[in-house]
């Protein structure tokens, strides 16, 4: 019996490779054929639909609000910033969104969840796209920070709001047979250092919506976006430890650009999308080569010395700070 355990332990994996490198060109050809008539003859038309934004208030939920308006859907925006989210919603209308409700929420916080999802159902009775957007991203090295419990509004906002927020909606996503739209990032795939809890969250976004894709069985569409940085030059890369002249090589995407993109690629059903797209090769050196990946973020992010990280008190509640992904 170890005879035998042992060889399939050979034999197994062996003839998983072989199998992909015989199958996996012709499939990478269907899908590229698929998705090439899918971008010029597949595109959802929201115009009417209802469309709830957290995090609308700033950033690439900010502009995902201005591209859904100018489709004509109608917006329901939560942040915890109310007078900016008027001022989101004004610019809306005038983009195109035949009505815009504003709902002052933080999605920390399960009563704030409830509350705007039963907003949006009484003033529109259906919820056809739900984006979940809203997050934090503290910039500090794990073991400096002086409590850990300091670290759960992390894990409360960017992946428990998350969660109630689309438990909450399934239902009534399913009987209008909508989408979900969740807004992870490439450090969930591709972990930066000083960014440990962050990373960790964005990683179980996915891992919980790639399970949902599967539960849902196609009744409700998800697109998991994995941003990098996204409208950071300078200071977000700085307060890494990038060294300047390092950070002009850096791709970096605007949030209006991002956000067209987001919602163009929701509007299609696509499954993933990553940006901006010359990181996509980062999934392959992850994959193959994971202590070159390991070796170049101690290179490029832990080379300052970790007095610069002194001065970095970023506070959890500041939605001005720009983060990646977000």
């Amino acid at each position: 019996m170890n005879v035998i355990r042992k060889l399939l332990n050979v034999a197994i994996p062996a003839a998983m490779v072989v199998a992909l490198f015989f199958f996996l060109p012709s499939l990478l050809f269907v899908k590229f054929i698929y998705s090439s008539f899918r971008r010029s003859n597949i595109s959802e038309d929201v115009a009417g639909k209802v469309v709830l934004i957290t995090g609308a208030s700033s950033g690439i939920g900010e502009h995902i609000a201005y591209e859904y308006a100018k489709r004509g859907a109608l917006l329901v925006l939560t942040a915890r910033r109310k007078e900016r989210l008027r001022e989101v919603a004004e610019k809306a209308r005038k983009l195109g969104s035949p009505e815009v409700m504003v709902v002052r929420a933080d999605v920390s916080k399960a009563d704030d969840r409830e509350r705007f999802v039963d907003k949006a159902l009484h003033r529109f009775g259906r919820l056809d796209h739900l984006v979940n957007n809203a997050g934090i991203a503290p910039v500090h090295m794990f073991e400096d920070f002086a409590l850990i419990s300091d670290l759960a509004p992390v894990m409360e906002t960017n992946f428990w709001g998350s969660v109630h927020s689309t438990h909450l909606a399934i239902p009534h996503l399913r009987k209008s047979r909508g989408k979900i739209i969740v807004i992870s990032s490439m450090n969930g795939r591709f972990p930066l250092p000083r960014m440990s809890l962050y990373n960790a969250s964005k990683a179980a976004l996915i891992s919980l919506y790639e399970t949902l894709r599967v539960e849902l069985d196609g009744d409700v569409g998800i697109t998991i976006v994995t941003p990098w940085l996204v409208n950071t030059q300078g200071e977000f890369l700085s307060k890494l430890g990038l060294a300047e002249g390092v950070m002009k090589f850096i791709p970096v995407k605007a949030a209006d650009e991002c956000a067209r993109a987001i919602v163009e690629s929701a509007c299609r059903g696509d499954e993933y999308l990553t940006l901006p797209s010359q990181v996509r090769p980062l999934f392959l050196w992850k994959v193959f080569c994971p202590e070159v990946v390991e070796w170049f973020n101690r290179l490029l992010f832990l080379s300052q010395p970790k007095t610069l990280m002194k001065d970095l008190n970023f506070n959890l509640a500041d939605e001005k700070f720009l983060k990646p992904g977000h």
